[in-house]
């Protein structure tokens, strides 16, 4: 083989190859995102490699027979949820997130579950010592004889200790740090993170070896390397939250064998990551009483209802210019919301300071929150105090208008098992929500009706 070193340029965004640097990516549009590398051509002499090799021709669609595919739980009901069930033989899982977010703690427990129930696990890194991480591990719990540690970086090393040890699970810790010696580039350059991700995706479907594989995150919160790498794999994981804070959320942004709508919730704890069975619960707690500004709303996350608190806190501005933070919404719903309630209800806010906050560090961009973000910024302009037992949910219009929303009896019927006996909710939802003997349902039909009820129900 004879090798050849040339200089090319890569969008670190979807991967496009220039021979030179470019301002905008022809492929994605982005601008400033070539970075330049040095990659060697292999040419191969001629005779050299398989004489001969069996092609495959096309298939009839109705000559495809389908079998369901056995999935293999990993006895974490979040993380189950979110891979749709469990882990598919010979997918190709990626797991992002922020440094210290926990991802190797998560995926060391994956591994110690799966070992326990029989199968070999090797866990494989590229960052950590096997002393750092067997200390990890015993934070964790016990673990038996079939998982086993890998410290290694080559990939053609690694693929030899795959064919030799034929593991059912393997993760990946993490791609950055792997490295293929045919590609002179760095380890964690985009043409090392493609050709691992490439080299690993064929191992996993020529041998029905399931892989996860940690990425690190940008400043930005993606994967760093290419966006291709996304689109190589078969699910994509993004571990969100605060460092400093005890919860976790696994959110699924791609998924081939599930929904993306799902998230598991997990609190850190010294033992490792635990479950949180009920968010909505724990994402209440600490609720202030009898203080104006504050109201629950309904989010559904997949097929999961969450309750979420919305703080909102309305003073008067010291300077010209009225100054509006939202945390955890989007801040230019907000303003939007804001708007209406000037233009529709009469309520001056263009000389008043506004922060609107979602308790708990939840991120909710759903419109179903609307109408609680409203009342709450109501209920601190006016200083009106909402009762702890009510709830609210829906949609709001330009008009002022209460548009309906999806589910709207599971969001009633979650509020009714935490406790809530009044929800006020879109006059449209009513044929959806049907009668609750135990509840009070104040239906809305525009935002100036919401505001008479909790007038009217203030204690």
């Amino acid at each position: 083989m004879l090798k050849n070193k040339k200089t090319v340029f890569f969008c670190q965004e979807c991967g496009y190859e220039s021979s030179k640097w470019m301002g905008q990516c022809p492929g994605c549009k982005a601008w400033n995102t070539f970075v330049e590398e040095t990659v060697s051509t292999v040419k191969k002499s001629q005779g050299s490699g398989k004489a001969y090799e069996k092609k495959q021709g096309p298939v009839l669609l109705s000559d495809i027979r389908l079998s369901e595919e056995e999935r293999q739980t990993t006895n974490i009901g979040e993380l189950d949820r979110v891979l749709g069930g469990g882990i598919v033989p010979g997918s190709l899982v990626l797991v992002g997130g922020d440094p210290g977010i926990g991802k190797s703690t998560l995926l060391l427990q994956v591994c110690r579950n799966l070992a326990q129930k029989g199968q070999k696990v090797l866990y494989i890194s590229g960052e950590e010592s096997l002393r750092q991480i067997k200390l990890r591990a015993e934070r964790i719990g016990k673990f038996n004889e079939n998982l086993k540690l890998l410290c290694e970086t080559n990939l053609e090393n690694i693929r030899g200790v795959l064919e030799r040890e034929k593991p059912d699970t393997v993760v990946i810790d993490s791609i950055q740090t792997m490295f293929h010696e045919e590609v002179s580039s760095a380890p964690g350059s985009v043409s090392q993170v493609r050709e691992s991700t490439n080299i690993l995706m064929q191992i996993a479907k020529g041998m029905g070896i399931s892989i996860f594989i940690v990425g690190h995150v940008t400043k930005e919160g993606n994967v760093a390397g290419p966006r291709v790498l996304e689109h190589m794999v078969d699910t994509v994981l993004y571990f969100e939250g605060d460092r400093h804070a005890s919860y976790r959320i696994l959110r699924a942004v791609k998924n081939r064998f599930g929904s993306t709508n799902e998230i598991g919730v997990f609190e850190m704890r010294h033992t490792g990551l635990e479950e949180v069975q009920n968010p909505s619960e724990f994402m209440l707690n600490g609720r202030p009483a009898d203080s104006s500004g504050s109201i629950v709303s309904c989010s559904m996350e997949g097929t999961r209802p969450i309750l979420v608190e919305i703080q909102a806190l309305v003073c008067q501005s010291s300077f010209g210019i009225p100054r509006r933070t939202a945390v955890g919404t989007d801040f230019n719903r907000v303003n939007l919301l804001m708007a209406v309630l000037e233009k529709k209800v009469g309520i001056h806010l263009a000389a008043s300071d506004a922060y609107v906050n979602i308790a708990g560090g939840m991120k909710m961009t759903e419109p179903a929150i609307d109408l609680a973000i409203a009342l709450a910024v109501v209920s601190s302009a006016k200083d009106i105090v909402i009762p702890d037992t009510v709830m609210a949910f829906g949609e709001i219009g330009l008009s002022g208008e209460v548009r309906a929303v999806s589910m709207a009896g599971q969001r009633v019927a979650e509020a009714k098992k935490l406790g809530f006996h009044t929800v006020i909710l879109p006059e449209v939802c009513r044929t959806s929500v049907g009668k609750e003997t135990d509840m009070t349902l104040l239906y809305a039909a525009r935002i100036q009706d919401a505001i008479s009820y909790i007038r009217k129900i203030q204690p």
